[in-house]
């Protein structure tokens, strides 16, 4: 092939990448711009009870959620909304328990983010509470640096131990996870273990299916959350969408 054909199109190749980094750069510049702190508190609150208990049980098979606990959020933290009988907890997760801080916390006050998650019983009792504190901090109006503050203290005087098998279902087809894209990501799987190298796991290495979820990773939580697709929706439909 021609030398200068050649070296044109390299160019070229070049250039699209630097486009798409710059790109990529800029979405996540324009969400932290959009969303640089808390909006009013009834943006996050859904006023449909009722849609929201949907929502929640929507994150699990209904052979897990039906018999399941269902928070909804209020005014001042979540509440149980109905009560079950299997152990297991389903709610919908805001913005704020995602990373507090970095790049992957462009949607921390986006009042937009829906979460479903239902937690198997043993994260309903060493997870759970780290929702409770966070949204309990949150709705109190303190700053991100008096979240982490307040986390670090829960964590040494009140946060019971992890334990053992805790994970939870988030395949709700519903999901709002993000302004881009399809939103609802796709249906996974999260299985939470103390902090550890991920190549335990072998995330992230190519045409694995686990993935390691940013969401706490020692910041303040001492805890790392595995994830892995379903390869369907909580409703039994086949959900599409890979990982990159």
């Amino acid at each position: 092939m021609n030398k200068k054909i050649v070296r044109t199109i390299a160019l070229g190749s070049l250039a699209l990448v630097v486009v798409l980094i710059t790109a990529g750069q800029a979405l996540a510049q324009d969400a932290k711009a959009q969303y640089p702190s808390m909006a009013p508190l009834d943006q996050y609150l859904m006023a449909d009870r009722n849609a929201e208990i949907a929502l929640a049980r929507s994150a699990a098979p209904e052979a897990i959620s039906r018999d399941a606990d269902v928070l909804v959020l209020g005014r001042h933290g979540y509440e149980i909304a109905v009560k079950g009988k299997n152990g297991f907890v389903c709610a919908v997760e805001r913005g704020w328990m995602g990373p507090i801080n970095g790049e992957d916390a462009a949607n921390f006050w986006n009042p937009k983010v829906r979460g479903p998650v239902c937690y198997n019983p043993p994260a309903a009792r060493s997870i759970l509470p780290l929702t409770y504190k966070r949204t309990e901090m949150i709705l109190a109006g303190q700053s991100k640096a008096q979240i982490i503050d307040g986390i670090k203290t829960f964590i040494k005087q009140d946060l019971p131990p992890l334990e053992p098998g805790a994970m939870s279902y988030m395949m709700s087809k519903e999901q709002y996870l993000s302004d881009n894209g399809h939103h609802n990501w796709m249906a996974h799987l999260m299985f939470y273990t103390p902090l550890m190298d991920g190549a335990v796991w072998a995330a992230d290495l190519p045409h694995s299916p686990v993935m390691l979820n940013p969401q706490f990773r020692g910041a303040p939580e001492p805890i790392d959350v595995f994830m892995v697709p379903a390869g369907w929706w909580s409703d039994g439909t086949p959900d599409p969408v890979k990982p990159m």
